[in-house]
């Protein structure tokens, strides 16, 4: 088992396979600035009185319903609570479908009718709060005449004091729905998929008899993050990055990431300096960072958290997004978590490493010794890759962006086709599985490196393949596609729904086959028989190779596995029948919830690349041509007046000609480019598809002119800051 720091605090069972310290043994710094202005449990125990406290741990911890009358009692120890530590105003901190966290302040204090104030914060004020819903994405939903909408309080993530520019708020993490109840965020939906996964897994439990004191499973999270850094007076010198955060031109660099120079080398100081500010900002808001290092490309780097509940795992992933971004612009600096910022090198992206744990602290996707006899551990495995071979395209569209459809299939990141790494050991077992009789487990054993003074290390049973979308990685799933710019929370609720729904089918055929109080020996007959029958039908989905060869894809085109290269044909798969069965029979979305977000994700392609062509028309003809056509004027020039001298000007005649030509090109790419924005909207699938199939490439060859004529124009008269100049950060 292994351990993470849960709402409370304190060390509690996870799924990355080693065992951590509770923090109460860590460096003393990082123990009292660790979730400092967190409302943990032991906050809430010292606090709140006993009783109140036990009926909200209930909820918390076992995912009871939330007892009326406490939220009065809660609300005033909050509010003590965050006075104290010179909290201001207070907020229902929530994820509506932008993709960012939204919030309204309001004030602790009111003032009466005595000239004077008193503080206030009630129960109701805790609990429930009405933001208007019209002016977030609704996908149809709410209109502009009809804009009430609610916020609930979530108290199963911890509520938190976030500081910036001298000012202390207490923000309470909240759903969002409309006004008829639907969802119209990311936490709503993320909460469901957690009672569905919880409610199927805990049905295998029973069968094998394991479910003594577990009352609950619990889908756990470890979002990963890569980041670029770049200096600030370069940001703000692209109009293409202040608008879009990417590039929509630039030259590839001499230099880039061909040295392989960059990964895990020395962090630079001034970025170790940014490091160190980022962990201790998120120390004391309770979020686990436990890794940090330099990535692949130049200017790019990562950090990682340690397990936790996927609830608010995902909630502190969009906390570290935004404390990645504000301390970065205190040491001069611009954080760019986009996909892909820089044509050329290594993109960006949130490798999802996901697991189930029980209540009682044991991670179910832990294989442990003998895999081949570990039966519950092999059912929830295969349950995994029946449902990823279920239910490819709406996973697929869990990380579907414009920003993604860069990143997806180059060789920084996984391709597009939904299949599954099990390494040597797994993959054997399986093989097994199809014969209905596992007899072995490959050992790992011991690497000899050759010298006396170097010991003898443990090796794995398997390799790691960072070419698969969706990986077992030892004890947990990784899910490589995520992107880095994107919600976690999306993705996650996809996967906790899809193994939600192969969990109910396997427990199902279980029971059939199984009927009450079968033997030990009719137990494990039954079990490799389903599990035979399963493997059998979903071991397509099995892929242990090079994802990034021509072959695989052509494999994978006969084995009948789908493959959505860009965003828009995989955010239409999600309106599917049976996409909408899926979520509505385990009431994740309804089938309006699942329509609307459809809209919404399509909807938001369409803007994105419409705000990235205007930027590049804009630059293209504000900075760029001017420019061009300053260093075209400097070359006729010296034509001009080598020819006057009577000189052989050829060569530089021949240099002015093609400059010139490369000059039409740029003015040509620029009114296709426009022409194609003249594009009347209409139905939301026909404006996105029109976006990628005539936007896009028009940007592309704008870009390709723009570019050619970079290498040619002097420094002095470029009007961007390069990329040669740009990821050498210093």
């Amino acid at each position: 088992m292994s351990s993470t720091i849960a709402s409370n605090g304190k060390a509690t069972a996870s799924t990355n396979g080693t065992h951590h310290r509770d923090n109460s043994h860590a460096d003393l710094r990082v123990d009292q600035s660790f979730a400092s202005d967190v409302f943990t449990e032991r906050v809430m125990q010292q606090r709140l009185p006993k009783e109140v406290f036990k009926r909200l741990q209930r909820t918390i911890m076992h995912g009871e319903p939330l007892e009326a009358g406490l939220a009065d009692v809660v609300s005033a120890a909050m509010k003590e609570w965050a006075l104290e530590r010179g909290a201001t105003h207070y907020t229902h901190w929530f994820q509506p479908l932008t993709g960012l966290t939204a919030e309204k302040h309001d004030a602790f204090f009111t003032p009466d009718a005595s000239g004077g104030g008193m503080s206030e914060f009630t129960g109701s004020a805790l609990v429930q709060g009405e933001p208007d819903a019209s002016s977030f994405p609704s996908g149809g939903i709410r209109a502009t005449f009809e804009a009430r909408g609610y916020t609930a309080w979530d108290c199963t993530s911890p509520v938190f004091i976030n500081r910036d520019a001298g000012t202390a708020t207490l923000c309470i993490p909240t759903a969002f729905v409309s006004w008829t109840g639907e969802a119209l965020d990311h936490k709503t939906p993320l909460l469901r998929s957690m009672e569905a996964l919880s409610e199927q897994a805990v049905r295998i439990l029973r069968i094998f008899g394991t479910d003594s004191g577990v009352t609950r499973v619990i889908a756990t999270a470890g979002p990963e993050q890569e980041y670029f850094l770049i200096d600030r007076s370069h940001y703000v010198e692209r109009e293409d990055l202040v608008a879009s955060d990417r590039t929509l031109f630039g030259a590839k660099p001499p230099k880039g990431q061909q040295l392989e120079d960059h990964y895990f080398g020395s962090i630079p100081t001034r970025v170790l300096g940014f490091m160190s500010e980022v962990e201790r900002e998120l120390y004391r808001l309770g979020v686990p960072v436990k890794t940090r290092h330099n990535e692949v490309a130049p200017g790019q780097f990562e950090l990682a958290p340690i397990y936790e509940t996927a609830n608010i795992a995902c909630d502190h992933q969009m906390l570290t997004m935004e404390t990645l971004k504000r301390v970065a612009g205190r040491h001069g600096m611009h954080c760019i978590v986009h996909e892909k910022p820089f044509a050329g090198i290594n993109g960006s992206g949130k490798h999802l490493n996901w697991s189930m744990t029980t209540n009682t602290g044991v991670n179910l996707l832990d294989p442990r010794d003998d895999t081949h006899t570990n039966m519950q551990f092999l059912v929830f495995l295969v349950a995994v890759i029946r449902a990823v071979d279920t239910y490819p395209e709406v996973l697929r569209m869990s990380v579907a962006s414009a920003a993604n459809d860069f990143r997806l299939g180059a060789n920084e990141a996984p391709p597009a086709i939904m299949s599954v790494f099990l390494g040597d050991m797994l993959s054997d077992i399986i093989g097994q599985l199809e014969t209905g009789n596992p007899k072995s487990t490959i050992k790992g054993g011991k690497l000899d490196l050759g010298a006396r003074t170097l010991p003898q290390i443990p090796r794995h049973t398997g390799d790691r393949n960072r070419t698969s979308p969706f990986a077992f990685t030892g004890n947990k799933f990784e899910f490589r596609a995520v992107g880095s710019s994107g919600a976690v929370a999306w993705p996650a609720t996809v996967l906790n729904t899809i193994v939600s729904e192969s969990i109910d089918y396997v427990a199902t055929q279980l029971e059939k086959e199984l009927g009450k109080n079968p033997t030990e020996a009719k137990m494990i007959a039954g079990v490799k028989k389903v599990l035979q029958q399963i493997v059998k039908q979903h071991k397509r989905v099995i892929f242990d190779g090079d994802g990034y060869t021509k072959e695989w894809h052509e494999d994978a085109a006969k084995r009948g596995l789908p493959n959505f290269r860009e965003s828009v044909a995989a955010i239409q798969q999600l309106g599917l029948k049976k996409n909408i069965e899926l979520f509505k029979k385990y009431r994740v979305l309804t089938k309006v919830e699942v329509e609307s977000r459809e809209h919404i994700y399509l909807e938001k392609y369409i803007k994105q690349v419409q705000i990235e062509a205007d930027t590049a028309a804009i630059m293209a003809r504000t900075a760029i041509l001017p420019a061009s056509l300053r260093y075209q004027t400097e070359l006729a020039e010296v034509v001009a007046a080598t020819e006057a001298a009577d000189v052989d000007a050829s060569e530089v005649r021949q240099q002015l000609e093609e400059y010139a030509d490369l000059v039409v090109k740029l003015r040509n790419s620029i009114k296709l480019l426009e022409a194609t924005l003249e594009h009347e909207g209409g139905d939301v699938n026909h404006h996105a598809e029109h976006m990628r199939d005539k936007v896009r490439p028009a940007m592309v060859e704008l870009r390709n002119a723009a570019d050619a004529l970079e290498i040619r124009v002097p420094k002095d008269l470029w009007p961007l800051p390069t990329y040669r100049e740009m990821l050498m950060l210093k």
